[in-house]
């Protein structure tokens, strides 16, 4: 590390700091709606296991009604976490359209694989495939050095175009440990169609590949992420595999916000 840096160098370091301290008061909000979603999540696994049923209206109405203040803040969040990002291998969906949900996973996280397996097949179904959802994945790695070798493959998978299918791969059974080791990923990076193994084992275990997981996970601990998954709705929190019907609402209700605010905002830009 240099023992002295510029001006500009300093500033430039600084800015992801600085725009996540703009947002402190969002940061704060979004902990507090984690933890009610962490806690209705929990509720929600309970009364399954335990056969009961109404679990979508329980988590659905756990989640506050916010005042427009609050709706800005949200509104604030979603831009400065939604990348929006021209061929990001780790998205799916059109850049534009206008919900973007934004998902913080492991790959050692049951509950994430839940999610990959059962619900998100449906939401692109109906939802991405449509034009009114972008799916965009962060590898937040807090499972150790098993799980951030799985980030890393799924990002080096990105780099061939094959992220989604090694992504589905990973999650299509629970694995953990010696099951992520590098030649039991590179077998699943040739199962999901990676092409140039030796370019794939090569990637994965570049720097570019850590500093794209650390900025993902850097990003979810900078805004209170506590647990996989974690998922933002256009800046409104959901936490934990939620039954499809809670997605779906956020998703609709965050597509409906979207659409009364669009007529001020091309007015804004000219349109």
């Amino acid at each position: 590390m240099p023992k002295s840096t510029s001006p500009r160098t300093s500033a430039a370091a600084a800015s992801p700091a600085r725009r996540l301290a703009a947002v402190g008061a969002v940061i704060a909000l979004v902990v507090a709606v984690l933890a009610i979603g962490i806690a209705v999540g929990k509720a929600v696994e309970g009364d399954r296991g335990s056969g009961g049923s109404g679990a979508p209206q329980a988590a659905a109405s756990a989640q506050p009604k916010e005042d427009a203040a609050q709706q800005k803040m949200f509104d604030d969040l979603a831009e400065r976490t939604s990348r929006r990002k021209d061929g990001d291998p780790l998205a799916v969906g059109k850049k534009d359209a206008p919900v973007v949900m934004v998902e913080y996973a492991d790959y050692q996280c049951s509950f994430c694989g839940r999610f990959t397996r059962e619900t998100q097949p449906e939401l692109i179904k109906k939802y991405v495939d449509a034009g009114t959802l972008r799916i965009e994945f962060r590898n937040f790695t807090i499972r150790g050095a098993d799980s951030e070798r799985a980030a890393r493959a799924s990002w080096a998978a990105g780099q061939q175009g094959r992220f989604w299918q090694l992504h589905d791969e990973l999650y299509a059974k629970n694995r953990h440990g010696d099951e992520l080791a590098e030649d039991k990923l590179v077998d699943l990076a040739r199962e999901s169609g990676v092409r140039d193994l030796g370019k794939f084992r090569t990637d994965m275990n570049s720097a570019a590949a850590g500093r794209a997981v650390k900025r993902d996970q850097d990003e979810g601990y900078g805004l209170g992420v506590q647990s996989t998954p974690s998922f933002l709705v256009n800046g409104r929190p959901v936490s934990g595999a939620q039954p499809t019907e809670v997605f779906a609402q956020a998703i609709e209700d965050a597509a409906a916000r979207a659409a009364k605010q669009k007529p001020a905002k091309d007015e804004a830009a000219g349109k």
